[in-house]
């Protein structure tokens, strides 16, 4: 089986400031994988650097088979990306929104899009600066998943999702996964992890490490987090 995900050896600083070093990891495609750490560890700054948006000083990314550098806006045309922040111009509405992001990739995906907002309880008449987190979420969903990528990246996305938003979200995933998708999942939230993914990574302090198995237990857990 391919990989949607090889990275060797990524280090990405800010100055004095850490960012993440000698970051190596691979993911499967068709695997649902947990990229689990605190806020801070380094998780952003790997994403932002897969998907072209940080310019690393070392190491090598190579998404669905392609170089991230040379071949960034390929790779967006194959990528749904959910950053943490949900951030909207607050005047469109809902529908706009998710229009407009059809149509950056010269697509329409109004029929999945539709889909989606019926799963997810979008209400696509209301404006951006009318909604909860919760709801700039969902919109966010839909704009990742509309145009059915090969592979998700979700960066935090169950921030502000009440718990049956949450369990349609991840049903969402797996129907895609089973379609022949691949998910990064990124996220803090360990009962995540285990319930959803294949396989997982914890990064800590910039660093990070490659576990054998998604099913981590809260002793492992707290050992990565606390060991010098």
């Amino acid at each position: 089986m391919a990989n949607a995900i090889e990275i060797r050896d990524l280090t990405k600083n800010y100055g004095k400031n850490r960012g993440v070093s000698g970051v190596s990891l691979t993911v499967k495609e068709g695997d649902i994988y947990g990229f689990i750490g605190p806020n801070g560890a380094g998780k952003s700054t790997t994403i932002r650097s897969m998907l072209g948006f940080l310019r690393f000083e070392e190491g090598s990314i190579k998404i669905l088979g392609m170089d991230s550098v040379k071949d960034h806006e390929k790779i967006l045309e194959n990528v749904g990306y959910m950053p943490s922040e949900a951030w909207f111009y607050g005047n469109m509405r809902v529908s706009e929104v998710i229009e407009y992001a059809a149509k950056v990739r010269g697509k329409d995906c109004s029929a999945e899009a539709a889909k989606l907002c019926e799963r997810l309880k979008v209400d696509t008449r209301k404006r951006i600066r009318e909604l909860s987190l919760g709801n700039r979420k969902k919109v966010s969903i839909v704009c990742a998943m509309q145009h059915c990528p090969k592979l998700f990246v979700f960066d935090e996305p169950t921030g502000g999702l009440d718990p049956l938003m949450q369990k349609h979200f991840f049903e969402l995933i797996n129907e895609y996964v089973a379609k022949g998708a691949t998910c990064l999942l990124s996220t803090h939230v360990l009962s995540e992890v285990n319930k959803y993914c294949r396989h997982a990574a914890i990064m800590r302090e910039g660093r990070l490490t490659e576990l054998e198995s998604a099913d981590i237990d809260d002793e492992t857990f707290l050992r990565f987090y606390e060991e010098e």
